[in-house]
């Protein structure tokens, strides 16, 4: 029987490669597909319209879930290095904000917030478009443009929850000003893609700036959590991810009583219990291969110390892709916004995140083992996965091909309802 429109897109949610950025809201229309917060507490788009089958290859096209692509073609130059796990760079560096509130209020360093202050001082741009938690939905991520520097730190600190941030682009390209996007790197995806269709994203997007991310926090282990320190999510008024400090305190808030945590009881890294969705874990980019910059955290082992955190002021690592890159970060810190510490190399890149080296390495014979069984498999170009898994024991490989069967806590989704990988 012949796929309907409908069903042809709903495979990438239900096969699990959905990560909920909205880009196909933006695409379609909301009068088409509106992105909604479904039971399982996930955001996933919902077929609320006409769905044409040129409306689906187009969404295939540009759904970071079903394509990705690293760094355009057009922004290598001479100066150009290339590194098979940590990609194409001109720049690696260990720095930080030079404003030491920026610093404590940001993630690690603030080096993004730093950057993202420093391109409207220097009117290189004119807002920025980036996430900050939802008024609705204190563990979400809510669009928002920053017109200034107090606006920019009213979205400081990382973003581990549902963020579909690029619901809104149509309406941030219509303003036809010049801007910086600081979003996820299957956000960067996505938008690079969209750029296809909509030539004012090339003409608009000045600067493309990232986290190298570990994944978000899955929405039922955000229950579980909150229901742990004797909050009900449902009466959550506010809450902090990180920051305040390196990493600083996971803050819950609700109009009677405020609850911390460290870093490492939310994501339980130091009994290796670190959870996340389905998609994150057969993630081709989780380093930004299409940002001008990424940054990451810089802890020894991919984990913070929780006592060395205590006193641990907070250093990015940034890794400079292209020549606006690091020509940024340069004037940057010449213009006292950044404080560079030492250039750095791919392999300080894989001591400071060892579990994206270790995945980057994975996920080719991951993504063959799920084409094997029948099931949807994103599409990559210029992510150098195939000439890493070349690189591994042929045993290994066949390990990470059987994952999809192996991985007993694998979620996919079928119209919001989760049902287990096997």
């Amino acid at each position: 029987m012949t796929a309907t429109p409908v069903s042809r897109f709903n495979r990438i949610t239900e096969e699990g490669l959905c990560v909920g950025c909205g880009i196909c809201q933006a695409l379609v229309g909301e009068e088409t597909i509106q992105i909604r917060t479904m039971p399982s507490g996930y955001q996933r788009p919902v077929v609320v319209g006409e769905l044409s089958d040129r409306d689906v290859d187009r969404i295939y096209a540009i759904c970071p879930g079903t394509m990705l692509e690293g760094l355009p073609e057009t922004a290598y130059d001479s100066d150009t290095r290339h590194d098979n796990v940590w990609g194409p760079w001109q720049r690696m560096v260990r720095a930080y904000a030079a404003d030491p509130q920026v610093r404590f209020e940001g993630s690690t360093g603030g080096v993004l917030s730093a950057l993202a202050q420093y391109l409207l001082r220097s009117k290189r741009v004119d807002f920025i478009f980036h996430a900050k938690a939802s008024l609705s939905e204190p563990t979400f991520g809510a669009p928002h443009v920053s017109l200034t520097e107090a606006q920019v730190m009213e979205g400081a600190g990382s973003r581990y929850g549902p963020t579909a941030i690029l619901t809104e682009i149509n309406d941030i390209l219509a303003r036809n000003q010049p801007f910086a996007f600081i979003g996820k790197p299957c956000d960067i995806s996505a938008l690079r893609n969209y750029s296809k269709y909509d030539d004012r994203v090339d003409k608009l997007v000045k600067f493309w700036l990232t986290p190298v991310c570990g994944g978000f926090f899955p929405p039922d282990l955000m229950n579980s959590f909150l229901a742990g320190i004797g909050i009900d999510r449902r009466e959550l008024t506010g809450f902090r991810y990180r920051g305040r400090g390196c990493p600083g305190p996971m803050r819950a808030e609700t109009a009677d009583k405020v609850v911390e945590a460290h870093y490492v009881d939310m994501w339980g890294t130091e009994e290796g219990k670190w959870t996340l969705p389905w998609r994150c874990k057969i993630c081709p980019d989780g380093i930004g291969d299409g940002a001008d910059i990424a940054a990451s955290d810089t802890w020894i082992g991919g984990s913070p110390n929780r006592e060395d955190s205590k006193t641990d002021p907070g250093t990015n690592a940034i890794i400079a892709r292209t020549a606006a890159g690091r020509d940024l970060i340069e004037a940057a810190e010449r213009d006292g916004a950044l404080t560079i510490e030492y250039d750095v190399a791919p392999d300080d890149l894989s001591v400071y995140q060892p579990h994206q080296m270790h995945k980057k390495y994975a996920v080719w014979a991951r993504l063959q083992g799920l084409a094997d069984e029948g099931y949807l498999v994103p599409k990559t170009e210029r992510l150098r996965l195939e000439e890493l898994a070349a690189e591994m024991p042929e045993a290994l490989n066949e390990e990470h091909t059987q994952f999809r069967v192996k991985l007993k806590e694998g979620i996919y989704w079928s119209d919001g309802v989760e049902f287990t990988a096997d």
